[in-house]
């Protein structure tokens, strides 16, 4: 048995932990009464907490990622969920990926320190595969490996004003690889980040971090902020020891926003980004000892720079122009990458007879990557390749029943250098019988297009030392894109403005989902030593289906006291093609999701300006990562000294000293610890 399997064995330790949790749980029913009492005064003097958003609110919050226009969350016929701001300053979180642990469906796994498992209903892996992820509307996918590189995904998450989760396909809006699920991460206009921000703290992991930002404007139509930030973060638990996955980033950036007339609005925004973050990377050379692991830190930098501007031409209608150029420079022990991102998008919204809802756009993004080889058993060909992508779509919401039923309807056509024409339609139906009630059903068809990795690579591992084998995966630019049809259906409701309940469920249908195939053996003298080849090719030999549902209440007992809940259920069901002979894709696909997922989160309000959060999570087993399932807890307790002034602890992972959540490194399953840090958030306003 792995030795971090081990740690999910309950210890005295462990029993302690537990026992604060239950401990902690019977103090908040105990303050809940007391706070009751008090939570008409308190909320007059609280600006801006809890109690003044209620759940009526929460589905009145205008959403863009379904249809890049701005819509109700509770008039959105997709699976959405919106993670606030308030949601994420109270979660505690400390990055991007925990605060979308909040989600339903959403499956976050900490691998080690700086990285992270994540997907959508299925499909999670350390690159996030066929989610597209945005952050202000630029896309922070890589094409090189057809993911998301999480440890460079970053801003000052008190500046993040909300994270709009798609859970199901978006290819429609979105194009290419918004498979199983869409990320949109919006930030905050300027001018509501007037004045100055400070926060800053550590711990026993997040060993010190600091935010800066300052925003200030004319009073009139201009506004700015420029904001920078550092952290260092140190290793998980290693039952070797070997404490490779230690964290080190800064980063820095603005954004400005214009009013420039009354129908025109422009934004201007940038971010740099330098830093390091531990690794083991198994390397393998045609020279004794053939496969080593090294531990270096994987050097990490780039910016990128963005500009949008909307004018807005009367009766509903508006065009939008936006574009942005995005630099990374990744170099890791085994593999270099550059690359320059050119990314253009027009987009015409325009309201038409018979309650028509018309949107149409045009895009083209060039992506010019550079891979520099470091070691000769990892190799990309052609070393510089530039991805073309161009795109068109249109849609059009159709009223069927005045504003109880509609008919939203259209298709995303784009071209890209590896698989060519790609269509994407889809059609989703509306039906809200009541203010408070909402029913959608939708069908969509979703691409994920190849990548470098699958076309270009060749990769060779050891395989067996004597007699000398190697095993040689390559890309022959014979794989073509996977596809999705994806079945969707939800119903929201709004019992008594105290209660919300949103419900989600889903059957996706694969067809040419990646395989690894073998070839036939054959040796190779050069280099020397002489030794075999196993070859393997990326192919589409698998097919089959996923299913499951999600269903996630929202229940305010009192003025001062949030209960909120989710549980995701996922089955899968894949299986080969005739003639495929892969080996190992499917349990390892299949085995790498939880079939069950559960989040319970309470958020109290106090006297005296206190606020309690807790926060307990379930995932079930991993049985490809060698993963138990598992429960962890965190817990929140902060205190608004002044209305500028408020300090927290926070205490995450509480139930182990450490557990397994994701395997990916060599060696043994790195365990995340069990850590706790304090923050002190210092913040002035200005008009």
């Amino acid at each position: 048995m792995p030795p971090t399997l081990r740690s999910s064995t309950m210890t005295p330790s462990h029993r302690h932990a537990r026992a604060s949790i239950v401990m902690s749980l019977l103090l908040l029913v105990v303050l809940v009464k007391e706070s009751h009492s008090d939570s008409t005064q308190t909320d007059q003097k609280a600006e801006g907490r809890l109690t003044h958003v209620s759940l009526e609110d929460l589905g009145q919050i205008e959403v863009t990622t379904a249809s890049k226009v701005p819509v109700k969350a509770s008039r959105t016929p997709a699976a959405i969920y919106v993670i606030t701001q308030e949601d994420i300053r109270r979660s505690g979180a400390t990055s991007i990926p925990e605060a979308l642990r909040l989600a339903p469906g959403v499956e976050v796994a900490r691998i080690d320190s700086n990285t992270w498992s994540l997907g959508i209903r299925g499909f999670g892996s350390a690159l996030s595969r066929s989610v597209l992820v945005l952050i202000d509307g630029r896309s922070v996918y890589t094409p090189l490996f057809a993911g998301v590189y999480w440890q460079v995904q970053d801003t000052v998450l008190e500046d993040i004003e909300r994270i709009e989760v798609i859970r199901g396909p978006g290819g429609t809006i979105w194009g290419a690889n918004a498979v199983n699920g869409v990320i949109n991460i919006i930030t905050k206009n300027a001018r509501d980040t007037r004045g100055t921000m400070v926060s800053t703290g550590g711990g026993n992991l997040d060993q010190g971090f600091v935010n800066v930002r300052y925003g200030a404007g004319n009073g009139k139509d201009f506004d700015y902020r420029i904001y920078g930030k550092a952290f260092t973060r140190g290793p998980e638990f290693h039952p070797d020891h070997r404490q490779f996955d230690d964290w080190r980033m800064g980063q820095t950036g603005f954004r400005t926003d214009w009013d420039l007339h009354d129908h025109d609005t422009l934004t201007l925004q940038g971010d740099l980004y330098n830093g390091d973050v531990g690794q083991k990377v198994g390397i393998t050379s045609y020279a004794p000892p053939f496969m080593t692991n090294v531990e270096q830190n994987a050097e990490l930098a780039g910016g990128n720079l963005l500009g949008r501007w909307k004018r807005d031409l009367g009766s509903g209608s508006d065009l939008q122009v936006q574009t942005y150029y995005d630099r990374t420079n990744r170099k890791q022990s085994n593999f270099a990458e550059s690359r320059d991102t050119f990314d253009i998008d027009f987009m015409h919204h325009l309201p038409l007879p018979g309650r028509q809802d018309f949107l149409w756009g045009l895009g083209a993004r060039l992506s010019s990557g550079n891979a520099t080889q470091v070691v000769p058993t990892v190799a990309f060909t052609p070393n510089h390749y530039t991805d073309k992508l161009y795109s068109a779509f249109i849609q059009d919401e159709i009223s069927l029943a005045g504003n109880q039923l509609s008919l939203t309807i259209g298709s995303k056509f784009l071209h890209n250098s590896y698989s060519g024409f790609e269509v994407e339609p889809t059609a989703r139906l509306l039906w809200t019988p009541s203010p408070r009630q909402t029913v959608w059903g939708a069908v969509t068809r979703a691409v994920r297009t190849p990548s470098r990795i699958e076309e270009d690579l060749q990769l060779t591992a050891l395989l067996s030392p004597n007699p000398l084998t190697f095993f040689r995966v390559t890309g022959d630019r014979k794989f073509s894109s996977e596809h999705l049809i994806g079945y969707e259906a939800g119903y929201r409701t709004l019992l008594r403005s105290k209660f919300y309940l949103d419900i989600a469920a889903f059957h996706n249908n694969y067809s040419n989902l990646l395989s690894i195939e073998p070839g036939t053996p054959f040796a190779e003298t050069s280099p020397p030593p002489p030794h075999v080849i196993l070859p393997f090719f990326f192919r589409n030999g698998l097919l089959g289906s996923t299913s499951g549902f999600e269903v996630a209440p929202d229940w305010t007992p009192t003025h001062s006291w949030r209960l909120r809940g989710s549980y995701s259920y996922l089955h899968f069901d894949l299986k080969k093609e005739a003639g495929s002979l892969d080996a190992s894709t499917v349990s390892s696909t299949q085995g790498s999701s939880p079939h069950h997922q559960v989040t319970i989160q309470s958020s109290l309000n106090l006297p005296k300006k206190l606020e309690f959060d807790q926060t307990l999570r379930y995932v079930s087993a991993l049985p490809a990562q060698l993963v138990r399932g598992y429960w962890s807890a965190d817990v929140r307790f902060s205190w608004q000294a002044t209305r500028s002034l408020d300090f927290s602890i926070v205490g995450q992972n509480l139930f182990q000293p450490h557990h397994a959540e994701f395997g990916g490194d060599p060696g043994s399953l790195v365990g995340i610890e069990r850590s706790a840090y304090l923050k002190m958030t210092w913040q002035t306003w200005q008009r």
